[in-house]
């Protein structure tokens, strides 16, 4: 006799919106404890986004509010997903209530406080312990090459890093809004460099001032030409901006992505002097 794992069900909820047509779809499973690996993975699959995320029990010596979580983009599993974490703690709190919520995630342990603004919710993350490395020059030409971006085209007070903040990230700072709003890129070359470098997006920046940026984020690795509001990303290049000097210990940075795909988003960094870690915060809705 042949049994069958029933269909889980699938929210769909926006991060770093308050309206379901802006900011980032993500697939939500606040059951997936039946799901494999596979069916995981066929579920982003179908559903398309950028990511999805799916909720199992927490490991041993977890308590309270706390789950075991996985992301998946339309092609593999990554280890982190910002604006998932964001949906799902938002998608939670409608049912529970706002708080404090813990993600056992593959890449360490990310706290989340849910609060209520405005009428709505707002959750905001923290990090991983990040760090911030050197990007080698051939890397850099190789990235420059597939993005079609000549190097004059990079603002130099903002130079190229590798960030880590629960996934690998390559920091590109461009020197107009023009340049970061033009982008075509060759989506095969940049795949190929980004799986030899373990990168999960390009966090593509312009600076509109100390506080204030705006980002794209390419991610051919995940299937996706490019991913509307990217909360790993956000808590790298907070990371990134901390530890070039760009910004006080203590700060709060703003960054605006997806105005160039038609779903504005904004997502808040929180940077407090003697924590490491990233807080990447913005509202939420669910969508239909």
């Amino acid at each position: 006799m042949t049994t069958h794992t029933p269909k889980p069900e699938v929210l769909h909820y926006t991060a770093f919106s308050h309206t379901p047509d802006g900011g980032n779809p993500a697939g939500v499973v606040l059951d997936a404890a039946g799901l494999g690996d596979e069916e995981m993975l066929a579920v982003a699959a179908e559903l398309g986004y950028s990511e999805s995320a799916f909720l199992t029990a927490p490991p041993d010596g977890f308590v309270g509010r706390a789950y075991g979580i996985r992301y998946f983009s339309p092609r593999a599993e990554v280890p982190f997903c910002g604006h998932a974490t964001v949906a799902t703690a938002i998608a939670l709190a409608e049912r529970t209530g706002p708080g404090e919520l813990v993600f056992a995630t593959r890449a360490g342990t990310v706290p989340v406080e849910v609060t209520e603004e405005g009428g709505g919710l707002r959750a905001t993350l923290t990090s991983v312990e990040p760090y911030v490395e050197e990007a080698e020059d051939a890397d850099l030409a190789e990235a420059l090459a597939a993005l079609r971006w000549p190097a004059a085209d990079l603002d130099p007070a903002l130079p190229p890093r590798i960030a880590f903040a629960g996934a690998r990230h390559l920091v590109l700072a461009a020197a107009t809004r023009a340049r970061l709003a033009d982008l075509d890129y060759d989506f095969g070359r940049l795949e190929t460099l980004m799986h030899r470098l373990d990168l999960t997006t390009l966090q593509l920046v312009w600076r509109e001032s100390a506080t204030v940026h705006h980002v794209r984020n390419p991610f051919p690795v995940g299937g996706v030409v490019e991913d509307p509001a990217t909360g790993a990303a956000a808590a790298a290049f907070g990371a990134y901006a901390r530890e070039l000097g760009l910004v006080p210990e203590e700060a709060v940075l703003t960054l605006h992505q997806g105005e160039d795909l038609g779903r504005p988003g904004e997502l808040t960094v929180t940077l407090r002097a003697g924590d490491r870690r990233v807080r990447v915060g913005g509202a939420g809705a669910r969508i239909g």
